[in-house]
């Protein structure tokens, strides 16, 4: 165990996780806890009534970028991991840690950009915190938010109920959100066309769950990217998971610039994507489902779940074009600057 805390450690990949089970799960680990998944799965105050909630602090920089800013990311961020159980979201909280001589027009455009994200979501921001930190102590603003939905009576969705000859479809192109960042930060110029892909994503998962109602899991693909997303799946469910990188959807231009950097695009950062586990004879119909949203439409089948050997630990591994295979692994330390 590393002696002090390292940026790898919020990275999304195997020192996070390492940090979580040796730290924090060790503290105060509760099954719910223990599931792994994006939110807790609770039980309700009413028979058979279940509750989803989850937590997620926003410390990106810049705080604006192309496509949204660290207020629409908050928002967009708590709403998916909430909806990721199969919830309703409802509620939201929202605590603000600010640095003295913050820009109070900034601070204004940034509570304008989570109202009108929260009701494009249709939750409310209901309670909240304010703390101020002195000068020189915080880098501006950071963000917490924590959210709250009803789960339907009968749905149970998790990493654990993947199973063999399950397909896995993501709801669109990878990478986005963290070229973007990495672009505006480093003040680099590939393209007048990337954006951050954050995106309030409820609203397209319960069209899927309609459509497919035994979906297996949703999982939000943030940090440590897709690969360290099939990774968790993999290490919950037990089993093998295998990637078509022909048919992984990408930008050009996120592409381009993965190559021209060195960075692994399976690796990379999103904010508005989910990844989808479903049996395989309702994943013509959940991929249905995901295009017939504005966030949806580039959604794939890439891959299936397959059985693993007892004789080793599951693994995730890409078919790559030449037809060649190779394991994608999980990220390790921290690959881009702060996506979130």
């Amino acid at each position: 165990m590393d002696e002090t805390v390292l940026l790898g450690h919020g990275s999304g990949g195997s020192m996070m996780q390492r940090i979580i089970d040796r730290v924090f799960l060790e503290a105060y680990g509760s099954d719910e806890l223990r599931q792994g998944n994006d939110a807790a799965d609770l039980p309700g105050t009413a028979p058979g009534e279940r509750i989803s909630f989850s937590t997620d602090s926003f410390v990106v920089s810049p705080r604006f970028f192309p496509g949204g800013d660290i207020g629409h990311l908050a928002v967009c961020g708590t709403v998916n991991d909430v909806a990721t159980a199969g919830a309703i979201p409802r509620y939201l909280s929202c605590a603000f840690i600010l640095e003295e001589g913050f820009p109070m027009e900034d601070l204004k455009r940034i509570c304008q950009s989570m109202a009108r994200t929260a009701a494009e979501a249709g939750v409310r921001i209901v309670t909240g915190d304010t703390k101020v930190v002195n000068r020189g102590h915080g880098d501006g603003i950071y963000i917490n938010t924590s959210g709250i939905g009803v789960i339907p009576a009968g749905r149970r969705l998790g990493g654990q109920y993947c199973r063999p000859g399950d397909r896995i479809i993501v709801s669109g192109t990878i990478g986005d959100h963290g070229i973007t960042i990495m672009s505006c930060r480093e003040q680099l110029s590939f393209s007048a066309n990337l954006k951050s892909d954050a995106a309030p994503l409820n609203h397209m998962i319960e069209s899927v769950l309609q459509a497919a109602p035994d979906t297996r899991c949703f999982r939000d693909p943030t940090r440590g990217g897709l690969a360290s997303t099939l990774n968790e799946l993999a290490s919950q469910s037990g089993c093998d998971m295998q990637v078509r990188q022909a048919d992984v959807p990408v930008a050009e231009e996120v592409m381009g610039a993965c190559e021209l950097l060195g960075y692994d695009v399976f690796q990379v950062a999103n904010e508005g994507k989910m990844v989808c586990v479903v049996p395989a004879d309702q994943a013509d119909a959940a991929l249905d489902a995901m295009r017939s949203s504005r966030y949806g439409a580039a959604a794939a089948v890439i891959g299936e779940v397959l059985e693993a050997p007892h004789s080793r630990v599951p693994r995730v591994e890409l078919r790559t074009s030449f037809g060649s295979s190779r394991i994608l692994d999980m990220l390790v330390g921290e690959q881009l600057p702060r996506i979130c």
